[in-house]
């Protein structure tokens, strides 16, 4: 009930104490691994990883260290041929009796498939003759117990994705949809500029990325922390003291909030908001532990508003803390209100009134 899997993306084992002091808590992926001295790197940080089933991997079968098995990357993009250009996506059917074949082996882990940003976005070319087929993902997501997939849109300089972080949420709401809420879904997050098209996402657009992903239903963060131009960096967020700083202070909060973030959907509380621009939606997620109510918030677009929240006032104390901010807000009758700069998040508690 404590833990959220932040996890970062095939990284070096000997980095393994610096992304544990950012608040990171797990690897996803080893490069040609795992091998035992990559394991015992993570052992001695401290960290988890969801790895390939290799014969290593397999020797340690009832090593608590590993926490799931990797399933491939992006099966859902068009693979590279042996004449040097790219044939169809691996086929879903080849996916699940792939995943099928891990779970014979090990029925105690779940394994991780990572999907492409046809998951957000139907019209990437990048998935060949599969581009426009987005029933493709009913199948693919039947090839794991936990579902995720990247798209960066600071980083595309395509119009259609470009700058538009919402994208992020959208692939998220899909997945759920698609695996009908059975499944754990999870998302990758920039926090680099990758290659030479696009740009760095601002510490500020990571910390919306995050909170648009767990607002909407993501149980589990994967940060994409490599460059790839001008020069390869493995560890690009290492190199960058801003974002290393930016990202463990969204770590750190969702770790200490965890507690709160792993209760099950709060259904029977009548919340309604709006805005005073309505082209930019505030959303929402609402979790209870009892003595408080939480409201977790984020702006959805890059732009700025003012956001009325209403609530059933006989429930809550008038004061509403704003967690992480030093700040709170009176309610009244029921109301409170809070303006949203563009892509802001904002986490509010609020007391329960004692019983009559």
């Amino acid at each position: 009930p404590c833990f959220f899997p932040i996890a970062v993306w095939l990284q070096s084992p000997a980095n393994a104490a610096r992304y544990k002091a950012l608040g990171f808590n797990t690897y996803v992926g080893l490069w040609k691994g795992p091998t035992e001295a990559q394991l015992a790197q993570l052992r001695a940080a401290g960290m988890r990883v969801i790895c390939q089933m290799n014969e290593i991997g397999l020797a340690h079968i009832d090593d608590p260290l590993i926490i799931g098995w990797m399933h491939g990357d992006e099966p859902d993009n068009a693979q590279p041929d042996p004449n040097g250009g790219y044939g169809p996506p691996i086929p879903p059917a080849q996916v699940i009796r792939d995943y099928e074949g891990i779970r014979h082996l090990d029925p105690s882990r779940p394994v991780l498939l990572n999907l492409g940003q046809g998951v957000a976005w139907d019209g990437w070319y990048g998935r060949g003759v599969r581009t426009g087929h987005p029933e493709d993902y009913l199948e693919y997501a039947k090839a794991a117990d936990i579902i995720s997939f990247d798209i960066y849109p600071a980083n595309s300089d395509n119009l259609q994705v470009k700058d538009r972080l919402w994208l992020v949420a959208f692939g998220v709401d899909r997945l759920i949809q698609w695996t009908n809420g059975q499944k754990v879904i999870w998302n990758c997050i920039e926090c680099t500029k990758i290659g030479q098209q696009g740009r760095r996402p601002s510490p500020q657009e990571v910390k919306a990325e995050v909170w648009m992903s767990i607002i909407h239903g993501s149980r589990g963060l994967i940060y994409f922390v490599h460059v790839f131009a001008p020069r390869f960096i493995e560890a690009g967020l290492l190199a960058d003291p801003e974002m290393s700083q930016a990202v463990s202070q969204i770590n750190r909060q969702i770790l200490e909030l965890a507690p709160v973030i792993n209760q099950p959907d709060t259904n029977d509380v009548d919340l309604v908001v709006t805005t005073s621009d309505p082209n930019v939606p505030v959303d929402t997620m609402v979790r209870s532990t009892g003595l408080h109510l939480y409201i977790f918030a984020v702006a959805m677009r890059n732009y700025s508003t003012m956001a009325c929240f209403k609530i059933d006032p006989a429930q809550y104390q008038p004061v509403v803390d704003v967690l992480a901010e030093g700040r709170n807000l009176r309610m009244d009758s029921g109301t409170f209100s809070d303006r949203f700069d563009p892509y802001a998040v904002h986490i509010y508690r609020l007391a329960r009134s004692a019983a009559p």
